[in-house]
């Protein structure tokens, strides 16, 4: 056997191991991150490595990572943001992470920027002994604003990529990011827990903030409808256009709007931009009162149509002049409106001092998420964040100042239009008490409906429809997260019996007493107990698997046998129930689950009674205990 034939059998042994000897991870610039450290995934950016491709190099039209050259130079970010303005560049960043504990663990890589327009992710495992030696961990993932919104896996507005690690496995992160826009890649590694943290309080805050312009959008509309002041309307519509805008840039409009359509998703960004450039024109021509005839006015009325004029070349421009141009103009209306308030403010119209206010806070907050939108700056999550609050700054200060207007129209009118004005002051408290007594009732009323709907109205424990509902989002969870989940069916004995000797009510009071002993016994708080049935009850354990569920199934089954109840004529009742258990299997359905939970329970009826009978895979047969 040949010299060069004994090369090729090895390429061919490779190729077919998954092996890549192309695509060599030699040479690390970067240092290995220690995934079970928290201070080490913190200092994320301590561990990345990123190379820019110019068209016409060999990286630039690569289109996988194994077609990287070898000896392609990688740069540290040395504790820096992977922040890029406007290029035409594609851009490479690894990641090497380590499990150094002994179990095996999931964590996921998060990318903050949901305005990239292609990313792929690549993953490769390290053999053991021979770190040269890489073979694919996990197919490769292409995702990004481009694509429809379902590429990404993950129903999450930014990008999420799961990490699952054997103990001491280490395993290298590839990524390609190419977009038309400003680069910016904001990476974490997280665990589970930490996304659903960060998460929930992301979720809380933009709860607050888009909920609170809704609000104050919705009350200039009723002051415009109850008043006809035509400020009220635009400033109604410049909060309304620019939560939209900011609801598009967040990466919302891909997630909700339009999944499918990558196209409408990304045009809403600029189209939005351009309305909001509109509103603020129409709002400050409006609330400075400004006079017809000046050049003030003719800047603000060629603000307008050259909006429309932008507006109609959103269509047609792509993204990326688009949203340049539509920037552009945003800031020349800013900057108009800033110079015309200044001007009113020395002409003696004093609301415009408190207009300038909201606008200097607008200008800082704006800039800084501009920068960080075409990758000036780092750290756009807390951007974000930070323009939602100028821009939260603004309106309130925006409404201030209309108070004030407000207030000094009326004091000029007051000798002429002092009953109309009461009259109005009146119709709009009468209406505001009425939407905040109706809210009210409203939400009164959904929490009755809502606690009716879900819960059973004789044991007090939650009803057949809140399990249904429950689940199979337990068991979603349970897949995601590998913890256990149990189902447990519980039946009255010889109910039918009991019914017959002493009647319904009776027999009602029977079931609140089994409730009584199934809520004594479940001490946690993610433990659910259901009445689904006449005489039949449930229990929902997450984080539980099957040993568990039978020691509390028969906690539950003594707290019942060793209870006495006294019937109507005075003879003292021992209750006993039957019990069937099942735990969730890999890959199985909830209505699998509930079958063999159901099928366990008549074991034991039939194995006697006052019996819990464990479930077992259909291929095996229920044992009794």
């Amino acid at each position: 056997m040949t010299p060069r034939f004994c090369a090729l059998l090895m390429l061919g042994l490779l190729a077919f191991a998954g092996i890549m000897p192309g695509y060599s991870m030699a040479a690390e610039p970067c240092p290995t991150l220690q995934a079970t450290n928290p201070e080490a995934r913190s200092a994320i950016n301590h561990h990345l490595c990123f190379h820019s491709a110019r068209p016409g190099e060999p990286a630039h039209a690569a289109q996988s990572a194994s077609e990287l050259p070898v000896d392609m130079p990688w740069t540290p970010a040395n504790g820096h943001d992977l922040v890029f303005s406007h290029t035409d560049a594609v851009y490479w960043i690894q990641l090497t992470v380590h499990n150094p504990g002994a179990n095996r663990a999931l964590w996921y890589l998060k990318l903050n920027y949901p305005l990239l327009d292609e990313i792929t992710f690549w993953q490769y495992r390290h053999q053991p002994g021979s770190p040269d030696v890489v073979t694919e961990a996990a197919p490769p993932l292409t995702t990004g604003d481009s694509l429809p919104f379902a590429t990404r896996g993950i129903d999450y507005r930014y990008y999420l990529l799961p990490v699952t690690l054997d103990p001491s496995e280490r395993r290298t992160i590839t990524i390609r990011v190419h977009s038309s826009g400003a680069l910016n890649v904001p990476l974490a590694l997280m665990t589970p827990e930490e996304v659903i943290a960060e998460s929930n309080h992301l979720t809380l805050i933009h709860g607050l903030f888009y909920g609170a312009l809704l609000i104050l959008a919705a009350f200039n509309l009723l002051l415009f409808f109850s008043s006809g002041t035509r400020y009220y309307f635009y400033n109604a519509f410049y909060i309304s256009s620019m939560a939209m805008f900011l609801f598009a840039m967040g990466g919302f409009a891909n997630q909700y709007f339009w999944p499918e359509s990558a196209q409408l998703a990304n045009l809403s960004i600029p189209l939005t931009l351009v309305i909001c450039s509109a509103a603020m024109a129409l709002f400050g021509w409006s609330f400075l009162d400004v006079s017809a005839g000046t050049i003030s006015e003719s800047v603000l009325r060629g603000l307008v149509w050259s909006a429309v004029g932008f507006l109609a070349l959103t269509f047609l421009l792509p993204y990326s002049k688009a949203i340049l141009l539509n920037t552009a103009h945003a800031l020349m209306v800013i900057a108009a409106l800033s110079v015309i308030a200044t001007i009113r403010w020395r002409q003696g119209y004093l609301p415009a001092f408190w207009y300038i206010a909201a606008w200097m806070i607008m200008v800082v907050g704006a800039l800084a998420y501009a920068l960080a939108a075409f990758g000036y700056l780092g750290d756009y999550l807390a951007r974000e964040v930070m323009m939602q609050a100028a821009v939260g700054g603004q309106v309130i200060l925006l409404n201030y100042a209309m108070v004030q207007r407000w207030r000094l129209l009326n004091q000029k009118l007051l000798d002429i239009e002092h009953q109309a004005r009461t009259e109005l002051e009146f119709k709009v408290h009468e209406r505001t008490a009425q939407l905040r007594n109706t809210m009210r009732e409203l939400e009164q009323a959904n929490r009755k409906l809502a606690s009716l709907s879900l819960n059973d109205a004789l044991t007090g424990l939650h009803n057949r429809r809140h399990m249904d509902n429950l689940l199979p989002e337990l068991c979603r969870e349970a897949r995601r997260t590998g913890q256990p989940l149990s189902l447990a069916l519980v039946d009255a004995d010889h109910f039918k019996r009991i019914n017959d000797s002493w009647g319904h009510d009776f027999g009602d009071q029977c079931l609140r007493h089994i409730a009584t002993c199934l809520k004594n016994q479940i001490k946690r708080p993610r433990d659910v107990a259901v009445r689904f049935g006449g005489e039949e009850f449930a229990l929902l354990l997450p984080g539980t698997d099957a040993t568990g569920a039978s020691k509390l199934c028969q906690d539950i089954l003594e707290a019942v046998r060793d209870s006495r109840i006294t019937a109507p004529d005075g003879t003292a009742v021992s209750l006993t129930v039957s019990g069937g258990i099942a735990e969730l299997g890999v890959e199985e359905q909830p209505d699998s689950l509930f079958r063999r939970a159901d099928e366990a329970l008549y074991a034991s009826k039939a194995a006697g009674r006052d019996a819990i009978t464990h479930a077992q895979h259909s291929s095996e047969p229920a044992s009794n205990s």
